[in-house]
């Protein structure tokens, strides 16, 4: 029965039988970026709006339409982080991680926000899993990121993946097939969307992503960037293509690829789902060579990729997950109901988990609430402390003695 409140637009409670399922996302997230050498960090959940503006570009969506952005008390301007890239670079910043053995490996999680069209795996409110490799611009840290976020999903067993890879190049190298783009475009004016034409000053390149059926034929024959790649940016790409190919990590590489951050170049790589339908994409990244420098820091190269849980659990088909004891205390008389909490925490103090009936039911009761937990064994204690010991899978019932509890439920 719906309350006068609800959860705003967009947004979604992470409920009970849902949790067990996130936190089986981040956990193997945590165990694979643990293995590799990450250390975790963690970023305000706002920060200052001109971080985004500049460190993300004024010409994205994010900057221009998605940003949940408000004024404080004190006048100051601030955005709930639509990202997770440009915290982490600040932070590295403000904290002289410069002077730390390079490169830098951190790991995040957390709630990140964008106002834009709820719909199935895409959130206003979300939560995405990260890493970033801060001071290396060795295709090695390329192939370590690709190589992580291939492992994850391998390891949560996400079905139908395919890799795009592709490069950006770098800034200078990027310059002049822009130009020759904008002026491919402006050519084609008239069979583009407008909102492709408002902003091809800006981000031409943004013109791949278009799913406006006039501005995918006219992208079909355009020049791409892939194919004016020379010198350094080249063997960059190649490199990295090496070091995936002995990897055994499979790819498709894809001159349309382009991200929806100005931050990126050269390498940029996406892992895509087919069971997501349009919104395909379940987690990717790149390299961000020129990010710490625009927020004021040193020159530094840089690398990483974010995966979205959501997505993830979408994919996996794995939105509830049972929660499930070892064993659950029940009595047969009212007398006995004041023992169960102390047995509870010892038992518990052994490394059992264990429930018991909150409501003071009768055993009949009891024994439903054992069912509805998940509960692996029922033990039903009598006045004279003889216990049952009932394996709830098969029915079968034995007796047990109170001090063998925690080995037979252990075994």
């Amino acid at each position: 029965m719906a309350g006068e409140f609800q959860a705003p637009r967009g947004t979604a409670d992470l409920l009970p039988e849902n949790e067990e399922a996130h936190r089986f996302v981040v956990g193997t997230f945590r165990k694979v970026t643990g293995r590799a050498g990450f250390r975790s960090i963690e970023t305000p959940a706002f920060e200052d709006t001109a971080l985004f503006q500049r460190g993300v570009g004024d010409s994205t969506d994010i900057v221009r339409k998605e940003m949940f952005t408000f004024e404080d008390k004190g006048g100051r301007s601030l955005t709930l982080r639509p990202e997770g890239t440009a915290p982490i670079c600040r932070a590295w910043i403000e904290h002289g991680m410069n002077k730390l053995p390079q490169p830098v490996k951190l790991a995040y999680e957390g709630s990140f926000f964008r106002h834009e069209r709820p719909q199935a795996g895409r959130y206003r409110q979300f939560h995405q899993v990260g890493i970033e490799v801060i001071g290396s611009g060795s295709p090695l840290a390329d192939a370590e990121a690709i190589c992580l976020l291939d492992a994850f999903l391998a390891e949560l067993e996400v079905p139908d993946l395919e890799l795009h890879l592709g490069s950006l190049g770098s800034p200078e190298a990027r310059q002049e097939y822009l130009t020759e783009l904008t002026s491919y475009l402006a050519s084609r004016e008239s069979e583009l969307s407008e909102e492709v034409r408002d902003r091809v000053g800006s981000n031409p390149l943004r013109a791949f992503d278009s799913d406006d059926e006039g501005t995918s034929r006219v992208m079909e024959e355009a020049p791409l960037l892939l194919d004016r790649l020379d010198g350094e940016d080249r063997e960059h790409f190649e490199r990295v293509r090496e070091l995936l190919d002995a990897a055994g990590v499979g790819y498709t590489v894809d001159p349309t690829l382009v991200r929806g951050l100005d931050y990126y170049g050269r390498t940029v790589f996406a892992f895509t789902c087919d069971r997501l339908g349009a919104q395909s994409e379940i987690g990717g990244g790149g390299r961000y060579d020129g990010l710490i420098a625009r927020l004021g820091g040193p020159d530094t190269p840089a690398i990483g990729w974010a995966a979205g849980v959501e997505r993830i659990l979408l994919a996996l088909d794995r939105e509830a997950v049972a929660p499930e004891l070892d064993l659950f205390l029940a009595w047969t008389e009212d007398s006995v109901a004041g023992r169960i909490p102390g047995l509870a925490s010892e038992l518990r103090e052994k490394g059992i988990s264990v429930g018991f009936d909150l409501a003071e039911r009768n055993l009949k009761g009891q024994l439903k609430q054992a069912d509805r937990a998940g509960a692996r064994w029922t033990a039903i204690l009598a006045a004279d402390d003889s216990v049952e010991l009932k394996e709830m899978e098969t029915g079968d019932q034995r007796a047990a003695d109170l001090t063998d509890l925690a080995s037979i439920v252990a075994d």
